[in-house]
């Protein structure tokens, strides 16, 4: 029998992780590039055995590939692999906000879960996410944004709680290469779901 002082507890770690285990409709067919707008350059994405693939070449030239729909309220879930020196993210709503992956340009370190709003406010950097990071393999991130408030799981662990009332338009959900850095980043398993 659990002891009734730990149910509120174990019930609580159960519904965190259990927010990052919902299936969401597929937003990537793992085949084309069908249901994303064209950046350019173009050739720095590309799908392979169903994985999508953003890598720049020696131009170092930055290049976003962005959903022809666009979401206001939105869950959207991914599995990103990386390695190396790395800048990328996810891209949601106008004017855009971004959950940060890999090094962070301006303060030379990991910034991966926290947010960017031309900087790294506190509040919207990640907690403990260095426990459950695997650089170099697959992470499952998931991003929860409903009305001003934004949550992130990292592999089954929720790293980020940050509310902004400056993100209230919708906009489309997009992917980054950063300029100034040769890097490869890939994606599979993208799912979005509008939230009511």
């Amino acid at each position: 029998m659990i002891p009734r002082i730990l149910i509120p507890i174990l019930f609580a770690t159960s519904v965190a992780f259990a927010q990052s285990s919902e299936e969401l409709p597929p937003i990537f067919n793992g085949k084309d590039l069908a249901g994303w707008k064209t950046p350019t350059p173009a050739s720095y994405w590309k799908v392979v055995d169903g994985v999508l693939i953003g890598e720049s070449d020696d131009e170092k030239k930055s290049s976003m590939l962005y959903t022809e729909k666009t979401y206001g309220d939105v869950v959207v879930e991914l599995e990103a692999r990386w390695s190396g020196d790395i800048d990328s993210g996810v891209m949601i709503r106008k004017p855009e906000l971004q959950l940060q992956f890999g090094t962070s340009r301006s303060l030379k370190r990991d910034m991966t879960c926290c947010f960017y709003v031309g900087k790294y406010p506190e509040e919207g950097q990640a907690k403990g996410k260095d426990e459950v990071l695997k650089i170099g393999d697959w992470n499952k991130i998931r991003l929860e944004a409903k009305g001003d408030n934004y949550t992130v799981w990292l592999n089954g662990k929720k790293v980020t709680e940050y509310t902004n009332p400056g993100f209230k338009n919708a906009g489309p959900i997009g992917l980054q290469i950063h300029a100034g850095v040769k890097m490869k980043v890939e994606f599979r398993n993208i799912g979005a779901r509008a939230l009511e």
